[in-house]
């Protein structure tokens, strides 16, 4: 059996890792560390009385309750951070304490303790392309974020390869494009426009629509995870794409033409 700590596991991606978790590997422990923000919520979890499960509340900024869960873990696996761009703009200073300075505390009790830990972080490290662009990002391309948000989660990035360089630990980064699926909270595109579509209510679009996103189903992101957590190379960073790029309008109008809406709903802003 092994023990594995997760960190940010009731919200979107982490709740998602967690139940697939449990269903292929069904004899492992899980300690899900979260501190129950806005985005959190107990009904993502589809087994939440198993008794190789546990819930911790609490913030992984508290280094004496992460020293505990960390101390008693084999692996560490990070998903714990604001994420929502817009507000990162508004309020950059949560997005520092919670993607950087949190992430600080994982990577020092996983030297002083020996630890395996994964960092989970996004592709908007690297920025952006123009449209007619022919070039792709790999994991050897620099890094450009263009928000508060994406210059935390580059910043942490920086911090874990810091740390396995300097102190050799036992860590892996992966750097996935956008994820869509069960449990996203409705501020992101896809379930909003869902919501707004079924309700009759204005889909925004940011400009044009013609932004190109790369999009991978949660769960396909969680097997390249589970992929790496068990063979990848220690200091390596991965990048997890599902090549399956579509503009945000070409998004927005497959849904409402599945749910035989009209395109009239959509709102340019």
């Amino acid at each position: 059996m092994v023990k594995l700590l997760v960190t940010g596991g009731l919200g979107f991606i982490g709740s998602n890792f967690i139940n697939y978790w449990h269903s292929n590997h069904p004899k492992d422990y899980i300690v899900n560390v979260d501190k129950l923000t806005y985005a959190a919520n107990f009904d993502n979890i589809n087994e939440p009385n198993i008794d190789n499960y546990r819930f911790v509340k609490a913030d992984i900024n508290d280094r004496k309750v992460m020293e505990e869960v960390i101390s008693a873990s084999d692996t560490v696996i990070n998903f714990a951070a604001e994420s929502h761009v817009d507000t990162s703009i508004v309020s950059p200073e949560e997005f520092l304490k919670s993607n950087y300075m949190g992430v600080f505390n994982i990577p020092e009790l996983v030297r002083k303790y020996d630890k395996r830990f994964h960092q989970v972080s996004t592709d908007e490290v690297y920025g952006s392309l123009s449209l007619n662009a022919l070039d792709r990002f790999d994991e050897n391309s620099c890094y450009n974020p263009e928000n508060p948000y994406s210059s935390t989660k580059a910043s942490a990035d920086l911090l874990v390869r810091s740390y396995a360089n300097t102190y050799g630990i036992k860590a892996t980064i992966t750097n996935c494009s956008n994820n869509f699926g069960p449990n996203q909270h409705p501020e992101k595109l896809i379930p909003k426009t869902i919501l707004n579509a079924l309700s009759n209510q204005r889909i925004p679009i940011y400009g044009s629509g013609k932004q190109v996103r790369d999009r991978i189903y949660v769960e396909d992101h969680c097997r390249a995870l589970d992929l790496i957590i068990h063979n990848g190379r220690i200091g390596e960073t991965y990048l997890v794409s599902a090549e399956n790029k579509m503009s945000n309008i070409d998004v927005v109008n497959r849904i409402l033409g599945i749910l035989d809406k009209r395109g009239n709903l959509i709102e340019h802003v």
